[in-house]
């Protein structure tokens, strides 16, 4: 027996965009921490609070502009294998963290974001929402169902060749479209 498996990765369409926030982040970051360094060594020969303020948020500016540089440069990664779906979010070609995981089979609805039943699952109360695509004008694909009495909506952005590997799998009735 032969193993339906398909793998999508998808990138950002606006690369220019990220290509240039990305190196504005590196910037900035560098232009941070040269600041706190000589504020730093200002505080050496006269402490003064404004002073050990300043130096603080310019350090702390560089640090959180170092962790969050990784997010401009991101892509989700989809694996259907037989039935399960693997979700993996890939910032900048190296760090991987994983998603999530399920078996198509056990959720309740899905379809095309411009099929109007999204709407409807999306405007349920008490619904968490996770979005876990690039391209707001992409084909988006949502998944819905409830675990542990909870409900819960993904939103993908997969290619039409991995719907159609997926629809055998899913219930009666649960594709909307």
């Amino acid at each position: 027996m032969m193993d339906n498996f398909k793998e999508d990765i998808v990138t950002s369409r606006s690369t220019l965009l990220h290509n240039v926030l990305y190196a504005l982040c590196w910037v900035m970051i560098v232009v941070s921490g040269i600041y706190a360094f000589l504020l730093l060594q200002v505080l050496m020969v006269a402490f003064t609070v404004p002073t050990l303020l300043v130096t603080l948020l310019s350090a702390g500016c560089a640090v959180l502009l170092f962790f969050a540089k990784d997010n401009l440069k991101t892509e989700y990664e989809y694996t259907f294998t037989n039935g399960m779906l693997d979700f993996a979010k890939v910032m900048r070609g190296a760090k991987r963290k994983e998603l999530g995981s399920m078996n198509v089979a056990n959720i309740s609805a899905c379809g095309h974001v411009a099929h109007d039943s999204f709407r409807r699952y999306l405007s349920m109360k008490d619904v968490e929402k996770k979005n876990w695509f690039l391209n707001r004008d992409g084909n988006l694909f949502y998944f819905y169902y409830v675990k542990e009495n909870k409900k819960h909506m993904i939103v993908i952005e997969p290619s039409e060749e991995l719907v159609q590997m997926m629809i055998p799998y899913f219930q009666a009735g649960v594709y909307q479209g």
